[in-house]
This record gives structure tokens, C-alpha cells and sequence, in this order.
């Protein structure tokens, strides 16, 4: 799921759910366009537009317009708050916030229709070790490169997140374990083959993985777990290997 930089037009969930408890008027008391809006809803005969209420309708009307115009302005700014709140603030991705959120509904959906889908969870190796080399904005940019990867090499429907610090997730709708597992080192495998190149050097890049099927039974926190467990496994043996090596 890419995060975008469009401005939001639509309603924010909140304010619909205000709409409906009454809190914020949406009805033609707060919808008059027209002279003949007021009178209809007034019950006003023409022979009661006398100048002086007609004068006073038109500026009942310029100041409902206003109104309106002010709202709008804060139904958009809500959305724009709320757009912000669930973007990552170095890479393209949503944040972790979002992620969970996400995440829960995929598991609800999961529960109700009786679709497996998949987390999967990466942790970048070496990370310090390449800020301590060439600096933290070598490490932001392989961050970036990284995001970059996972947004080409995933489907338009697959939910990706920065987790925080070197670590992403990513949400595989519809996918079963095994095709989740290949999808997963098949990522890691093309981070291994994509070195950055950062003033004049190769940063090569390399990641653990851990994956979980969920099937809607289980709790956010416990499915995360479930798939870190999973990934530092896989590290703590890679970084055996290499010691042994």
C-alpha cells in the first residue's frame, strides 16, 4: 500500500460517525440554497417577504454559505491530519499505526469469509554497521531503496508498512504459506542483488524474514509476534553460519 500525496476530499470516518449520532447537521435546516428553501421550510407565504426579511434571508444565506465553505475546509484538514498520522516519515510506505490497523481488519476478513492471507516480517541486516561506514543518510537511502523494492516486486492490493527502524511488514491478501514463504526469500534474495550505490560505493543489503498465516483466530499483536519470532530465528542462524564459517 503506497501512501500518497493527494489531498483527501472525502469525509472523515469520524465525522460521518458524528453525522449519524446527530452531532454535525447534515439535513436542509443546514442546507438552504435558496430564498424559496427558507420560505418552504419557514411555511412563509410570499406575502410575507417583506424587503426588510428579504434582506435578512439573503444574508441568513450568504452567512449559511460561509458556513459551509468553513466545514468543508475542516473535513479537509481532518483528512489531511489523519493522511499524515498514518505515513511513514522517511519512506513511501504507512507506519506501523496504520499497519496494525490494517492488519486487524485483514484478520477480521480472514475470520468472516474464511481466507488465509499472510504477514510477513523483515529485519535488515547490518544496518549499523553501514551508518557507522558511510553515515546515516546512507542508511536512510538503503531504507528507501528497500521500500522502493517491495512496492515493485508486491501486488496493488498487498499492504506494506515500515515497522520502525530497519524493519517492514507487509500484508499478502489471499495468499497461503507456502506461496507466502517463496514470496518472502524470493524479496530478500532480490534485496541481496540490488546493492545500493551510494558517492561512489556498493552498499549490499541483506534481510531475515519470518512469515505467519493467519486465519482470523488470532489477536494483532500475537500474528506480529508470531512472524518477528520467526525472523530473528532465521537471523540468530545466519549469524551462527557466518561465526562458523
Amino acid at each position: 500500500m503506497k501512501v500518497s500525496g493527494a489531498t483527501p476530499t472525502a469525509r472523515t470516518s469520524k465525522v460521518r460517525a458524528a453525522e449519524k449520532k446527530g452531532t454535525v447537521r447534515t439535513d436542509s435546516a443546514a442546507s438552504f440554497e435558496t430564498i424559496s428553501d427558507v420560505t418552504n421550510f419557514c411555511g412563509l407565504s410570499e406575502s410575507d417577504l417583506t424587503p426588510k426579511v428579504r434582506q435578512a434571508l439573503h444574508e441568513l444565506l450568504s452567512e449559511v454559505s460561509r458556513l459551509h465553505q468553513e466545514v468543508d475546509r475542516a473535513y479537509s484538514r481532518i483528512e489531511y491530519l489523519e493522511h499524515l498520522s498514518d505515513e511513514d516519515t522517511l519512506v513511501p510506505l504507512i507506519n506501523r499505526r496504520a499497519f496494525v490497523r490494517e492488519l486487524d481488519r485483514y484478520i477480521n476478513f480472514s475470520e468472516r469469509y474464511g481466507i488465509p492471507s499472510c504477514l510477513l516480517y523483515f529485519d535488515l541486516d547490518g544496518m549499523k554497521t553501514i551508518n557507522d561506514s558511510f553515515g546515516h543518510s546512507a542508511g536512510d537511502a538503503v531504507l528507501m531503496h528497500v521500500a522502493e523494492l517491495m512496492q515493485s516486486n508486491l501486488r496493488g492490493s498487498d499492504v506494506i508498512a515500515r515497522l520502525g527502524g530497519d524493519e517492514f511488514g507487509a500484508i499478502l491478501v489471499q495468499a497461503e504459506l507456502e506461496s507466502a514463504e517463496r514470496k518472502a526469500a524470493d524479496l530478500v534474495d532480490l534485496m541481496t542483488r540490488s546493492p545500493l550505490a551510494w558517492e561512489g560505493h556498493e552498499i549490499q543489503i541483506s534481510a531475515s524474514w519470518g512469515v505467519y498465516r493467519f486465519e482470523g483466530r488470532e489477536q494483532v499483536e500475537d500474528a506480529l509476534r508470531q512472524a518477528d519470532d520467526q525472523m530473528y530465528t532465521r537471523k540468530r542462524q545466519k549469524k551462527e553460519r557466518l561465526e562458523n564459517s
